[in-house]
């Protein structure tokens, strides 16, 4: 099987670019379906009106409805079509990217991502994850190219809770270990191939830029700051992180999110926060080194990332409730089976109790 690298057509990072998106937009369609939350939409919503002024493209909004769900994607289908729409801008987080990325592959049209958070590395993949109206995992959609265009706009990001920005560190996390993994094991990644040595090159470069910059980051944010280290690990949390997991490939950390999705009191963790819980069992599962696994439960401390099963929401653990997260992290279909080891249940389980144990341990808990 051949090597594969794939990415956006073009990615642009900086203060101000939201204030141009009408004239990026004109570039690859008409009339535009802007799927926005509507408090996003009090945000910047005049903001992106204004810069449509005058350009070749005509704006359309619709508010998110929530959840990037097969009933959200069969909705705004139907008002590409009633509306004649020829593109699509997703503009917010990760479920808002996934969606417009899903609709726009259905329409067969141009896709947009305009982030106003850093808390995913969706925006520059060729996928969607696609969950139940509910909120809980259901499937992949691979899709045939990346967006288009991935506008990042810094200025917005700053103001987002700070939060979001770490829960971003969080998925970015286990983008070295999970494409580690899948090279050890000779696993084909989301990209459809083979890794090359560039997807593992942008892979360590993401987990060396969180290391370094990732606490100076979250304390410049809190002062209301965009500096130099913001700016790296914005830059790590959306392109290298989605460069690194989508050429890199998925293994344990994001199939452990996705069993996590089943119990419902995580669904108020943001997607990073509940992968960052799941590198650390990752790494339990892989055996590495005391030092290694400090290091990055270390780090998940330092910056806010949750390093225990309380922390994720789960008041009350059970073992019924762990073996529910560990079979449904074991599904045949999910990435777990990257691992360079056969996996069951009972491994991820037991992994998962070890990792809150640590977790409890380095908390002085």
């Amino acid at each position: 099987m051949a090597k594969v690298l794939i990415s956006p057509g073009k990615y642009i990072q900086g203060a101000g670019e939201m204030k141009k998106i009408g004239e990026y937009a004109s570039g690859y369609g008409k009339r535009a379906l802007i799927l926005i939350s509507q408090g996003g939409y009090k945000r910047i919503g005049k903001e992106i009106e204004e810069s449509f002024a005058g350009k070749d493209c005509t704006p359309v909004f619709d508010y998110f409805q929530g959840e990037c769900s097969k009933t959200e994607i069969n909705r705004l289908t139907d008002v590409m079509k009633e509306q004649e729409c020829d593109l699509v801008i997703g503009i917010g987080g990760g479920k808002i990217f996934d969606t417009a990325k899903a609709v726009a592959f259905y329409q067969k049209v141009p896709v947009v991502i305009c982030p106003t958070i850093a808390s995913t590395d969706a925006p520059c993949s060729a996928l969607s994850v696609i969950y139940t109206d509910d909120g809980v995992f259901e499937e992949y959609l691979f899709l045939p190219s990346n967006p288009n265009l991935v506008l990042m706009d810094t200025d917005i990001i700053v103001k987002s809770p700070v939060r979001l920005t770490v829960a971003g560190m969080g998925d970015a996390l286990a983008t070295y270990f999970e494409a580690r993994a899948c090279q050890r094991s000779d696993a084909s990644t989301c990209a459809g191939g083979k890794i090359t040595g560039a997807a593992m090159a942008l892979a360590e470069l993401c987990f060396d830029t969180l290391m370094e910059e990732g606490l100076k980051a979250k304390i410049a944010l809190e002062a209301g700051a965009c500096t130099e280290a913001v700016e790296k690990v914005i830059e790590a949390n959306t392109l290298l992180s989605g460069l690194g997991f989508e050429s890199g490939g998925l293994a344990g950390a994001h199939a452990i999110h996705n069993g996590f999705t089943v119990l419902e009191e995580c669904h108020s963790m943001y997607h990073g926060e509940k992968v960052a819980f799941g590198t650390i069992t990752q790494l339990v599962l892989e055996n590495v080194s005391a030092d290694d696994l400090e290091e990055i439960i270390d780090f998940c401390i330092e910056v806010g990332l949750p390093v225990t099963l309380e922390e994720l929401g789960i008041k009350e653990v059970t073992d019924e409730k762990i073996m529910a997260v560990a079979t449904a992290a074991c599904a045949e279909t999910d990435t777990l089976h990257n691992m360079p080891f056969e996996v069951t249940p009972e491994k991820v389980a037991a992994a998962i109790k070890a990792a809150d144990g640590y977790g409890r341990y380095f908390l002085g808990e």
